[in-house]
C-alpha cells in the first residue's frame, strides 16, 4: 500500500516485543514500527513527519474519509475499539473523520476501519500517479533495503 511507518501508542497495554508476528505474509518485517507510551511524544513525532493529522471519531463536524486529500502528507489515528481516540489526541488533531455507513451500526472493527481508510488513500495516490516512483527519500530507501538484506550492488 506504500505505507512504511506505523506509529503505536501503548498507554493501556505493555510494550509488545513483536508486533504483527501473526499478520498475513509477515508484512511487519517490511514496516518501521514506532512505539510510544506518551501521547505528547507521539504527536510530536507525527507533526514532524505529516502535514495533517486526523482522528477517527463520531462527532459533529467530522469529515468523510472520502473528503480527505490523501495526495498530501496525512497521518490517520485510530482508537481502540472500547474507548476510541482519547480526547487529548482529538484536541491536537486537525480534525476528525468518519467512514460513511448506512444502517444502525455506525462504527467498524479497528482493523476493518484501517483497511478501508488505507485503500481509499491508495486509490487517491494511484489516481494522482504517486506510485509511479519511490516516495521515500533515496537515502532512507537505500538504508531500508540494506537493512532488509538486499545486496547493496543491486540498489
Amino acid at each position: 500500500m506504500g505505507i512504511q511507518d506505523i506509529y503505536l501508542l501503548t498507554t493501556k497495554l505493555p510494550r509488545h516485543k513483536k508486533w504483527g508476528v501473526k499478520s498475513s505474509s509477515s508484512a511487519i518485517q517490511w514496516l518501521s514500527v514506532h512505539e510510544y507510551d506518551d501521547a505528547a511524544e507521539l504527536v510530536k513525532a507525527l507533526r514532524s513527519r505529516y502535514d495533517k493529522i486526523y482522528t477517527t471519531h463520531l462527532a459533529d463536524g467530522a469529515k468523510s474519509l472520502y473528503d480527505i486529500d490523501f495526495t498530501g502528507s496525512v497521518a490517520l489515528v485510530f482508537g481502540n475499539e472500547q474507548t476510541g481516540v482519547s480526547e487529548d489526541l482529538r484536541k491536537v488533531a486537525d480534525g476528525n473523520f468518519v467512514i460513511p455507513m448506512m444502517g444502525i451500526i455506525k462504527s467498524l472493527n479497528i482493523s476493518v476501519a484501517a483497511a478501508v481508510s488505507i485503500y481509499e488513500a491508495m486509490r487517491q495516490k494511484d489516481a494522482a500517479g504517486q506510485y509511479n516512483s519511490p516516495s521515500l527519500p533515496e537515502a532512507r530507501r537505500t538504508s531500508l533495503l540494506a537493512d532488509w538484506g538486499f545486496p547493496i550492488e543491486e540498489l
